[in-house]
């Protein structure tokens, strides 16, 4: 992989120094080496045939230097985690399947693989058929006529996505999905690549997709990822773009380096209108594609994948010898203005509030925060001595950062941009401090879905084992915000069963659940566990979850409404008191875990110190106005930077 790296560069260089188109295809050509025989007789046969095509072709190979596949021995030790995730049963966790290919293959790591390059590979056949087969859907097709050239050639003329070993994919899916449109291209509609695009997609959805993040790193998987579905976003956005590209719809994949209140890049589907219009989709959980200014998502940078290089970033990066690694190859575009909309903005620093020396022409990073370190997500160059990048979605707290080549210095105090005027708040340390009283190290992403679930819940008692008739002794209205909340009943009558049951759309979710005597007891009621059987996807989420003492696991339901767990006392009992645990993702606090708390000021991380937790909460002694993150030193790695007002946490 270094030395990839070095050859990039290498190239790199070489391209700086051309001036004209036709520089960069003779650039490519003498970097063929043997093969630039193959190549050439692409060339030849377009040359008087096909303008267009030639142009193509010209497209294609000049690009063809920064492309390419691994392979060897250990790539098919990876493609297995994805073939074999399909059959594996629902009811085992995803993490005894890669123990399992561990112990039989050994770790894989992409450095166990030998890189391709394409531009020394790709013979005449091989490219002459993606051609052929790109003209051919763009050219037949209905909405074809509104595709311009340049359209054509960057999101459906390329024969690769990413370092996906090399196919001829086109006519198979060609064949499979084209008959899906055979109606469609009848109607009146038949023009806009759009609605093609959300029939495609709706025969998609229909396939049982199997998502995890768990895999190891490595590269793309081709066109098998049509028959595997399983993996992340990147596998799920492939299988769009294989489809939708074989059969002549402008499309492709946007991304965010990190998110803007997450640890994680995503990467999701865009699709062309006939007006050029971008939309976008998350398969398979979203059923229709949607305007790309109603997306939620955008803050900060978003990006265009393409398969061209950026000339000009390539021009202006070359004399940089120290360029943060996410932008030394930039085959990709800024569309973040095509997201934020009316909500795009300017973030302009004076050299006032940047530390450190700056000359004019100095790189600067906008970052965003990524655990306990700075991610950069864009940059700029220091001119007039000020620091100003363009198109910036708000929403979220960035920093500025300088990069040596090895590592980053923040420049500037953290600051939050403003999703809907622009404006921005600095947050520094105050002199006075606070206590703070910590539930969580984190947002509660998904688990603001499952803690949203509990509300409607209710808690009710009954001398009747099918609870034909019952008392409602308490009815959530909010959302829990910590890992154990207690709640106190005001009846005084006995009831020898009781349960839980959900609000209707909610699939019963709850992980605990604890009945009392009395207010000051410490050891619950114990019975028999009563409920409704069944849950989704696998066994491994029933009713009795909620009372095997576990916070990490839970009850959900198979359908969504008219699920319960609870107890049969096996006589009556008074209950005052219950307790009761939302179904999380353990990014609440546990007792017996070690955390410790930073805080952010002069241009670091400062640890507050570290404690043991001996509840659900911890409690420390901050600066006001500091920005926190809280560390789990003995379990999970969900952890965010948050502020603290008024009592509570704000998570970014």
């Amino acid at each position: 992989m270094k030395h990839w790296c070095v050859w990039v560069w290498f190239t790199a260089g070489l391209f700086m120094a051309c001036s004209s188109e036709n520089q960069w295809l003779d650039t490519a050509l003498n970097l063929a080496g043997d093969n630039r025989a193959e190549l050439q007789k692409v060339l030849d046969r377009y040359k008087e045939e096909d303008g267009d095509k030639y142009r193509a072709a010209c497209f294609l190979i000049e690009n063809m230097p920064f492309h390419g596949a691994y392979e060897g021995k250990a790539l098919e030790n990876y493609r297995k985690y994805f073939s074999e995730y399909v059959s594996f049963p629902y009811s085992r966790h995803v993490q005894e399947l890669i123990d399992s290919l561990k112990r039989a293959d050994g770790e894989f790591s992409i450095n166990q693989l030998t890189y391709k390059r394409d531009i020394m590979t790709v013979d005449s056949a091989f490219l002459v058929n993606h051609i052929e087969w790109a003209f051919k859907v763009w050219r037949e097709q209905p909405w074809g006529k509104h595709v311009d050239f340049d359209t054509f050639c960057e999101y459906i003329l390329p024969y690769r996505i990413g370092d996906e070993p090399l196919s001829l994919w086109r006519k198979e899916i060609y064949e499979c999905y084209s008959p899906i449109l055979d109606e469609f291209r009848k109607t009146d509609e038949a023009d806009n690549p759009k609605v093609a695009a959300q029939l495609l997609m709706d025969t998609l959805r229909k396939a049982n997709y199997r998502n995890t993040a768990l895999f190891p790193v490595g590269p793309h998987l081709g066109p098998d990822v049509l028959k595997w579905h399983t993996g992340s976003c990147r596998e799920f956005t492939d299988a769009m773009i294989y489809v939708l590209r074989a059969l002549g719809i402008p499309c492709g994949v946007d991304r965010v380096m990190v998110l803007g209140d997450n640890n994680a890049s995503h990467f999701w589907n865009f699709v062309l209108d006939k007006e050029g219009k971008t939309y976008i989709a998350n398969l398979p959980y979203e059923e229709v594609w949607s305007k790309a200014e109603e997306y939620s998502i955008s803050r900060g940078k978003m990006y265009r994948a393409t398969y061209s290089i950026d000339k000009e970033a390539v021009r202006k990066l070359g004399k940089y010898s120290d360029v943060y690694p996410a932008f030394r190859r930039p085959f990709f575009r800024d569309v973040t203005a095509l997201y934020t909309g009316s909500r795009n903005w300017t973030v302009a620093l004076p050299d006032s509030l940047l530390s450190g020396q700056f000359r004019e022409g100095d790189m600067v990073y906008l970052c965003l925060a990524n655990r306990l370190q700075w991610q950069p997500i864009g940059y700029t160059f220091f001119k007039k001595r000020e620091a100003r990048f363009e198109d910036v979605g708000g929403g979220a707290l960035f920093t500025l950062a300088a990069w040596n080549g090895k590592e980053y210095a923040a420049v500037s105090s953290p600051f939050l941009l403003e999703r809907e005027t622009g404006k921005i708040r600095f947050i520094v340390p105050e002199a006075e401090k606070q206590e703070l009283v910590l539930y969580r190290k984190c947002h509660l992403t998904l688990s603001v879905l499952f803690n949203d679930r509990m509300i409607g819940g209710v808690v009710e008692g009954s001398d009747r084992a099918d609870f034909g008739w019952k008392d409602t002794l308490l009815l959530i209205k909010e959302a829990p915000y910590r890992l154990y909340t207690v709640a106190r009943l005001k009846s005084d009558k006995p009831y020898r069963y009781m349960r839980y049951k959900g609000a209707d759309g909610c699939f019963c979710n709850i992980s605990e659940l604890a009945f009392y005597e009395n207010t000051e007891d410490t050891i619950p009621l114990y019975g028999e566990i009563i409920g409704t059987p069944g849950s989704f996807e696998d066994n491994t989420h029933e009713y009795l979850n909620a009372f095997d003492g576990n916070p990490d696991t839970s009850f959900d339901y198979i359908h969504p409404d008219g699920g319960w767990t609870g107890m049969d006392f096996g006589s009556p009992h008074r209950v005052e008191k219950v307790v009761y645990t939302p179904r999380n993702e353990v990014n609440f606090i546990y007792k017996g875990n070690l955390y410790e708390l930073f805080y952010w000021g002069g241009g670091k991380w400062n640890s507050v110190g570290r404690q043991m937790a001996v509840s659900d909460s911890i409690v420390y002694s901050g600066f006001q106005g500091a920005l926190f993150y809280l560390k789990n030193h003995t379990a999970g790695k969900d952890e965010r930077i948050f502020e603290y007002k008024d009592g509570k946490q704000i998570f970014w």
